[in-house]
């Protein structure tokens, strides 16, 4: 394994950054660490690259201790969210700086210097300097950079966050190109789950600290592990109900029935619970066509043209709210709908232990 981290714990006084966070990377792997703005990504990141100093756990690369070892003691290279390109420097000279801290002679110095900016398609912009390229290309050089010394590890702490959206998506694709041409085993830290989902072989979803799953993207997508994972990585609805039958699974919405059949869940009759439900997971159908098993009844609220799709916005009888996908026939405002809810795709959590879900993953198709 090439990283390993085991309880690593940080606090800025009596404020934790960091709780217990324990997880590894495979040779090759990317992984990327997912979570909202605070929640101890970047303490993660530079405590695996040395810049800060953990108050509890252990850090270690290629199985070495590396917890107290300074930053240069550690072979990883590492991108910022913000440029650190030497404005006096050019292209090449930058991309050089880390294999003349390493000595590396100079001849081979700019053999490597020429491969790894053929990597980034950027071998006409050698002799350019910073101020002179674009927001992509200035990043594409930090890659090369980081990139030129063969690191151990590649961290890339939020690197596609200060582009636009279409520089972004362009250059994520790069950042898969080059990570798969490398092989460099490559962490990636964001909070943008698009990203995270297209680019990352596993993720890593983090919360106030904390690591709340660990998994492929796909499973935690369709099954996730508890309601914070259901609502941060992508969309869900979370829906309310009282469990008032076991074989098979039946949910009171208010005082309509819900027959979740298929789903084996860990409950009782009368247990509060909620049902997690991906908005294009659910369909709409007029009242008078709808199965009274499946389906609540519901107001249509709001109504949103998104470009490839239409969202609707819908009212439940208990005053709870629902988004719904369609990509035609959009509904109009102030319908009376039947949401059909297909049991498939509901992943069930007991009210009373948010971190427990009972519905299995076993359960999904």
């Amino acid at each position: 394994m090439i990283l390993e981290l085991e309880e690593l714990t940080h606090r800025y006084g009596t404020e934790s950054a960091l709780e217990d966070v324990s997880f590894g990377l495979e040779a090759g792997e990317l992984v990327a660490v997912l979570g909202p703005s605070g929640c101890g990504k970047t303490t993660l990141v530079q405590a695996i690259a040395g810049h800060v100093s953990p108050t509890a756990g252990r850090i270690r690369l290629r199985g070495e201790d590396v917890t107290d070892a300074p930053p240069e003691a550690r072979h990883v290279g590492l991108v910022f969210q913000e440029s650190t390109l030497y404005p006096h420097m050019t292209v090449g000279e930058n991309v050089a700086y880390g294999l003349a801290a390493r000595d590396v002679e100079p001849g081979r110095r700019d053999e490597i210097v020429t491969d790894y900016l053929e990597l980034v398609d950027l071998s006409e912009q050698r002799e350019a300097y910073p101020g002179e390229l674009s927001g992509g290309q200035r990043r594409r050089v930090e890659l090369a950079r980081a990139l030129a010394p063969q690191p151990d590890l590649l961290l890339l702490d939020e690197p596609l966050s200060a582009l636009d959206r279409t520089l972004r998506e362009r250059l994520r694709g790069e950042v898969a190109r080059i990570q798969r041409e490398t092989g460099v085993t490559t962490l990636f830290v964001t909070h943008d789950q698009e990203e995270a989902m297209a680019l990352a072989d596993r993720l890593v979803v983090m919360n106030d600290g904390s690591v709340s799953a660990v998994g492929t993207p796909r499973s935690l997508y369709e099954s996730p592990p508890t309601p914070f994972v259901a609502s941060f990585l992508g969309r869900s609805n979370a829906l309310s109900a009282t469990v008032v039958g076991c074989d098979p699974l039946t949910v009171a919405v208010d005082t309509q029935e819900l027959r979740l059949e298929g789903v084996d869940a860990d409950v009782s009759e009368a247990d509060p619970v909620t049902c997690h439900v991906r908005p294009d997971d659910l369909s709409l159908s007029p009242p008078e066509a709808a199965d009274p098993d499946t389906s609540v009844p519901a107001e249509v609220v709001r109504v949103a043209d998104v470009g490839r799709r239409y969202e609707a916005t819908i009212r439940l009888e208990t005053g709870e709210q629902l988004v719904v996908e369609r990509t035609t026939n959009p509904p109009n405002t102030g319908d009376e709908v039947a949401v059909e809810v297909p049991a498939q795709s509901v992943t069930v959590f007991c009210a009373n232990d948010g971190d427990r879900v009972v519905s299995p993953a076993s359960t999904k198709p």
